[in-house]
């Protein structure tokens, strides 16, 4: 298929789920996306390029690094890594989709083939005509977008997870994450502006306020309260490629029915488990190691976690 906006190749259209296979490969892509941006930071500082915000190397445009490629390594290094990134990540014009990026509010009005849905801090969600979910992910004051976890030990001695404006890379992190988990997720590209356009597959919203505490995604572990504050609803444990991510904001507005009967994630707040401060603490890092193993682990060996 061919998404009716930008003619990528799409797996993607209205509810229709992808295949088993679709799916792998929609995963697969997600975490090359994510090499791909790493090797060309990696060679841009062979350059001696650096950036205080990553969103300059994801709007960095294909030209303004061809003219130094003639002279030899690293720059043509830096040209190749550009390039596949730009397969992976294209820039996408907003007007694409009908929006002009030059106006004073660019999202404030419908464009002629889209309806807005829904929508919070981070982004703004779209339907097209063929049932589509279009999600435009802004940057905020600072050149941040989305939003991630940060760590601290408090007081009580409790690792304290609060969530913060993101960086880009954090934010391809999480819809990974997202179509692990959750439902299938394209990125469809970013505009030149730095907006990140995201395309999802279509669900029935739940009702408002519902109790989602148990009917999460399995893979989630519930992380006892003896270690734990977060700032953000239903925070859990999630094992990706063996590392332990922390995973919250699991409400009932970041829930959908799909049309396979299955309630999946839209969204939700994710970071990288603080693995130095569980070392620290013996209780924790022998609860990670059993729980790794086996999720329903409780925070002692012989204690049920509603004992504790």
């Amino acid at each position: 298929m061919q998404d009716s906006f930008t003619g990528f190749p799409t797996c993607l259209c209205g509810a229709r789920l992808p295949s088993e296979a679709e799916w792998v490969a929609l995963l697969g892509c997600h975490r090359e996306r994510l090499r791909a941006f790493d090797h060309l930071v990696e060679v841009a500082g062979e350059c001696g390029i650096q950036a205080d915000q990553d969103r300059h190397f994801f709007v960095l445009p294909e030209d303004e690094v061809s003219l130094l490629e003639a002279a030899g390594e690293p720059w043509s290094g830096l040209g190749r890594a550009l390039r596949n990134f730009r397969r992976l990540l294209p820039l996408v014009s907003l007007t694409l989709f009908g929006f002009e990026p030059a106006g004073e509010d660019v999202f404030e009005n419908n464009p002629p083939r889209l309806v807005r849905v829904g929508g919070g801090v981070e982004a703004l969600a779209f339907e097209a005509p063929d049932a589509s979910i279009y999600k435009f992910f802004f940057f905020r004051e600072g050149g941040y977008i989305g939003s991630r976890f940060s760590y601290a030990r408090g007081e009580d001695g409790l690792i304290q997870a609060t969530a913060y404006p993101g960086t880009y890379r954090q934010l391809l992190e999480k819809l990974l994450l997202v179509s692990r988990i959750g439902v299938p997720t394209e990125v469809v590209g970013i505009s030149p502006e730095g907006v990140m356009i995201v395309k999802q597959a279509l669900g029935e919203p739940l009702p408002q306020g519902m109790d989602t505490s148990t009917v999460l995604p399995p893979g989630l572990i519930a992380i006892p309260s003896r270690f734990l504050r977060a700032d953000r609803d239903h925070p859990r444990l999630y094992f990706l490629d063996g590392e332990p991510w922390l995973v919250a904001d699991l409400h009932a507005r970041n829930l959908v029915r799909c049309a396979d009967g299955t309630l999946r994630v839209i969204d939700l707040v994710a970071g990288a488990w603080p693995s130095e401060l569980t070392r620290g603490d013996g209780i924790m890092a022998d609860w990670m190691a059993r729980v790794r193993l086996d999720p329903a682990a409780g925070a002692l060996p012989a204690s049920p976690d509603d004992e504790l």
